[in-house]
């Protein structure tokens, strides 16, 4: 695999962890937030971050990707780790890009959207009172062998965190 490739691997663990930050201990109903109107509830935004990566992987394989809603949460969830697998596959494996598109485009088209909205996930999580603990990302367990949603716990866990919950504070 080339340089370019490996980071692009590295690149989609990264969104599978910070993903997963994003949503881990959120409560059942966060899934169905939604900070005001015509604002994407995180199911949405997880479905809209399928659909992106579906999109990339479209310049392997043609055609089109366009995820219809899934039943559950949960399944919105797999169903985003899935598609990491299988774009990570298609760059591991060194399959051509068609219609003019390089490693550097799906770098700063698709794969940078999807990391915007990892981060919007995180920033709905606090909207809904129920902010994302901060860390170090430089030391986190990132791993690209590993794009599954049983991500690693924090290794630099932030030691102050003034604007924590007063139920965090507590802990």
């Amino acid at each position: 695999m080339t340089e370019k490739r490996s980071l692009l691997v590295h690149f989609l663990a990264a969104l599978a962890y910070r993903t997963q930050k994003a949503l881990r201990g959120a409560p059942p109903e966060f899934a169905e937030f939604r900070a005001m109107k015509d604002v994407r509830t995180p199911a949405e935004l997880l479905r809209h971050m399928t659909s992106v990566l579906g999109y990339s992987r479209t310049f392997f394989i043609g055609g089109t990707y366009w995820p219809d809603p899934l039943p559950t949460f949960t399944e919105e969830v797999a169903r985003f780790h899935e598609m990491l697998e299988l774009l990570a596959q298609h760059i591991r494996n060194g399959d051509h890009l068609q219609n003019g598109i390089t490693e550097e485009r799906l770098l700063q088209g698709p794969f940078a959207d999807a990391m915007t909205h990892a981060g919007q996930l995180a920033m709905l999580r606090r909207m809904a009172g129920v902010p994302v603990p901060p860390e170090n990302f430089v030391d986190a367990k990132v791993n690209p062998e590993h794009l599954g949603p049983n991500q690693a716990e924090p290794a630099s866990p932030d030691e102050q965190w003034p604007e924590a919950p007063p139920e965090w504070s507590a802990r």
